[in-house]
């Protein structure tokens, strides 16, 4: 089993020291499923809700981008990083539960994967905040990393 890296040899939290690792070209998708009360889906037309507050999907869009660019500022330990490229993608599927995805990537010596699902989480929260107003029956179903490349290892989630 081995050890957990953000914790130092007298079990205190540390940062990880990327000093002596490779830059390499790092991606990772991560998704966020959410699940709608009937109530807010009868609003959906043309693949959007639109609220008072605006149109729900495209501000969850705009919203788990800016998370994504502030992860390490929200999560301790986390490096700052500077994006190069993030992407997020809101569809329903065909049962009916709003599927985000949010691809980041960078070249870089450290991580992607926690932007990614800093995105994807932000968007979940994002489309709970605009829609709890129509109901509070709303689910944040789960936030998962789907794959990631670059670095040590890469990872793809095997879906049946």
């Amino acid at each position: 089993m081995s050890n957990f890296t953000h914790i130092d040899a007298a079990g205190n939290p540390s940062m990880v020291d990327v000093g002596e690792k490779a830059i390499t070209r790092r991606t990772a998708k991560a998704r966020s499923i959410v699940v709608l009360d009937d109530a807010i889906l009868e609003r959906l037309t043309n693949e959007e809700i639109h609220t008072k507050k605006g149109p729900v999907f495209q501000t969850a869009i705009i919203a788990g981008v800016m998370a994504a660019k502030k992860t390490g500022d929200l999560i301790p330990l986390c490096h700052p990083l500077g994006l190069e490229n993030c992407q997020i993608h809101i569809s329903v599927n065909e049962k009916k539960e709003v599927v985000i995805e949010c691809t980041a990537s960078l070249t870089g010596k450290t991580g992607i994967e926690m932007e990614a699902l800093t995105g994807a989480s932000v968007a979940a929260l994002t489309i709970y905040d605009m829609c709890k107003a129509f109901s509070h029956n709303i689910i944040i179903k789960e936030t998962r990393l789907i794959e990631k490349t670059g670095g040590k290892k890469d990872f793809k989630l095997e879906e049946n």
